[in-house]
């Protein structure tokens, strides 16, 4: 039941995103930029830093996920 709902979300927000950039009232960039303050995914030199940590104990321990070429942790707490 939670998978459905998600799926029924996740095709409004990207109906209302397509419709949006078709005209021009939506900065496709502005957009991951402001979505990233809602998700908790750090590159992983950054995650092991900020959680002093070495790079191999981060790669090797978290969830990775790749965008754009770039691998990031996804850190869900």
């Amino acid at each position: 039941m939670k998978d459905t709902i998600n799926t029924k979300h996740i095709d409004k927000i990207e109906e209302y995103t397509y419709k949006c950039m078709l005209k021009d009232e939506l900065d496709l960039v502005q957009f991951i930029e402001r979505i990233s303050v809602y998700t908790s995914l750090k590159t992983i030199p950054k995650y092991a830093k900020d959680n002093g940590i070495s790079y191999n104990g981060s790669k090797n321990n978290r969830k990775i996920i790749e965008l754009f070429g770039v691998k990031f942790i996804n850190d869900e707490n």
